[in-house]
């Protein structure tokens, strides 16, 4: 990994994963970028998760609503020079700042660089999705083709993700629901269920994982017809099996057809 240069020349910039929450799933490369580092910007929350790893190092920590701001801080830094890491939950490229820091690099390229500073080199380094860990934590559900929708309207009109709902559940895929409920827009996850019920059958397996990999995992197996009489909040991810999905031993599980292509036997189709 790079080396600090003490501001002088190109910079680094690291937009690093730091996985689902538990340090242990954090990948070994993501953590040497961090290391690496004598920056670290992130969500103050995020932060929270990896102390031992941020301990002794320059921080840029912001909450929600602040990403431009600390993202813009964090360039600023690698632009003089300087090793710095842009932490994410999950991957940051799934709803997270891998996308918001390469368009505020476009933007700074377009404009030109002001001197000193200088266009720092910039690396994602992927990490383990919450859909990830929430599919180990429930079993086996997204083996074949799945859609992942977030319900925050934040930054995504309403009416769009409903017309998303509807093509996703129309076309059978197994859904992960991200951003299903906050204080702000409780009602959300109402709506979204009612549309996946114009499609899917009330007792499709759902599967509710909140603080996945955490200390305060919670796993909930249920159904789409009485997944809203469970706790769900923005620390919550939910999957809903397709039409071929269904829950067993304590897991939810959604055939890719493995038995019925020959692979047992050698044979693969072509």
């Amino acid at each position: 990994m790079a080396t600090e240069n003490n501001g002088q020349g190109h910079g680094v910039l690291y937009v690093v994963g730091i996985g689902p929450g538990a340090v242990e799933h954090i990948t070994p490369k993501a953590a040497a970028a961090i290391a690496s580092s004598t920056v670290v910007a992130g969500y103050s929350t995020y932060l929270e998760l990896i102390p031992d790893l941020i301990e002794g190092k320059k921080i840029i920590g912001t909450g929600m609503t602040q990403e431009v701001k600390r993202c813009a801080a964090a360039i600023d830094e690698a632009a003089g020079g300087h090793v710095v890491s842009v932490i994410s939950s999950g991957d940051p490229g799934v709803y997270a700042m891998a996308g918001l820091v390469l368009e505020l690099i476009k933007e700074r390229d377009e404009a030109g660089w002001n001197e000193p500073a200088v266009r720092p080199v910039v690396e994602i380094i992927p990490g383990v999705p919450a859909l990830c860990s929430c599919s180990a934590a429930l079993g086996a559900p997204l083996m074949h083709d799945f859609a992942a929708i977030s319900l925050s309207d934040r930054l995504t009109p309403w009416e769009l993700i409903e017309r998303r709902l509807h093509a996703a559940a129309e076309a059978d895929f197994v859904i992960v629901i991200y951003n299903p409920k906050s204080k702000g827009r409780p009602s959300h996850i109402n709506k979204a269920r009612d549309i996946l019920l114009k499609y899917k059958k009330a007792g499709t397996p759902a599967g509710i994982v909140k603080g996945a990999a955490r200390a305060d995992e919670t796993i909930t197996i249920t159904t789409i017809g009485d997944m809203l009489n469970h706790e769900i909040d923005m620390q919550t991810t939910i999957v809903i099996g397709n039409s071929q999905s269904y829950s067993y031993g304590g897991w939810i599980i959604t055939p890719r057809g493995y038995r019925f292509t020959g692979a047992s036997s050698g044979k693969t189709r072509p």
